[in-house]
Order: structure tokens, then C-alpha cells, then sequence
């Protein structure tokens, strides 16, 4: 039976590099049905106690709460705004929090982090990786990729070697959690 690997760009842009990451690496997982989300279809209020109080928790919340708790595992690659997550993807998470406090419903996880610079979308990573770890009781695998535009392809996939090696290796961890 397929697993079905929920993943997403945790970025609202249209041409998300993050979205095109994150959907090649759970396509490299075997026997997986991979259902890619797209944050633009989640846009929702900015969070507020006042709003949750006032008009309750809209409906796609508990949509996107919904593709979460019937997967068998999630994929994120996160952009990096300002050392952080955008605002789109912590806006889903706030109001996600506010219906459910187990956001990710303890599934495996892989987080994913690329940027066009040297860095990788490091620092947002490293707080994903701290923070969804404390939560999380399943196994959180993370990988980098600097610069995207010279180490990745559609048609190679990540062409650095050595990058390429470490991603199978963290690939195959969260393989073996599913």
C-alpha cells in the first residue's frame, strides 16, 4: 500500500523554489502518493485572540488540519524572510495551533530549507528543526540546500555530489520512520 507524503513550499510565492524542493524530495520516496499543497490556498485572516473570538476558526484551517492528519508523513521546505518563517507559513501555523495544539499530528517529518544564497535557508531551518522537534515525537530529518539555482535541476535533481549524498542519507532516515 502507497504512503501518502503530504508536501509543501512553506512560502506563498508562485514560483516558490521551495514548493519545486519540496515536491522533488518526497517524489524520491518509493511506493509514496504524494499530494503537493500549495499555501495559496489556505489564505486566511492574519491571527488574532480577537478574530478567533469574533468570528471563530475558518474553515481552511481545518482543511489544511485535514490533509495533515491523513497522511502518513509531511515534507516542508522552508524560505527564509528575515532569518524567519514567511508570514504565510507562520499564519497557517498560528491559527493550525489554535484548533489543534498536536499541529502535526506526530507524523515524520522531513524539513527541507533552500534559498538562491550560500546559506541554505540555515536559520529558519534551525529553528523548524528545534522547535518541531520538541513537539514532535517522530523522527524530524532536515537537510540545506545552498544555492539552489547552481546545486538543483528539474531534470538532475541535486547535482552537487556531495549534497546529493547527504540528502539520500537524510532521505533514507525518514524513509525507514513512514
Amino acid at each position: 500500500m502507497k504512503k501518502k507524503i503530504i508536501a509543501f513550499g512553506a512560502s506563498n510565492s508562485k514560483k516558490s523554489i521551495n514548493k519545486t524542493f519540496a515536491n522533488y524530495a518526497a517524489n524520491q520516496l518509493e511506493n509514496a502518493e504524494v499530494i503537493l499543497l500549495d499555501l495559496n490556498d489556505f489564505e486566511m485572516p492574519i491571527y488574532s485572540i480577537d478574530r478567533e473570538t469574533e468570528t471563530g476558526i475558518p474553515q481552511l484551517v481545518h482543511d489544511f488540519k485535514s490533509q495533515i492528519d491523513n497522511a502518513d508523513a509531511v515534507v516542508i521546505s522552508f524560505a527564509e524572510h528575515n532569518g524567519m518563517y514567511t508570514a504565510a507559513f507562520k499564519n497557517i501555523s498560528d491559527w493550525v495551533s489554535r484548533a489543534d495544539r498536536d499541529l502535526w499530528t506526530n507524523k515524520p517529518l522531513f524539513l527541507l530549507g533552500t534559498s538562491p544564497g550560500g546559506r541554505g535557508a540555515q536559520t529558519v531551518l534551525g529553528f523548524a528543526v528545534n522547535s518541531f522537534g520538541r513537539t514532535n515525537k517522530k523522527i524530524v530529518v532536515d537537510f540545506s540546500l545552498p544555492s539552489f539555482y547552481e546545486n538543483f535541476s528539474k531534470e538532475e535533481g541535486i547535482k552537487d555530489e556531495e549534497l546529493a549524498k547527504k540528502f539520500k542519507e537524510q532521505l533514507e532516515t525518514f524513509s525507514k520512520a513512514i
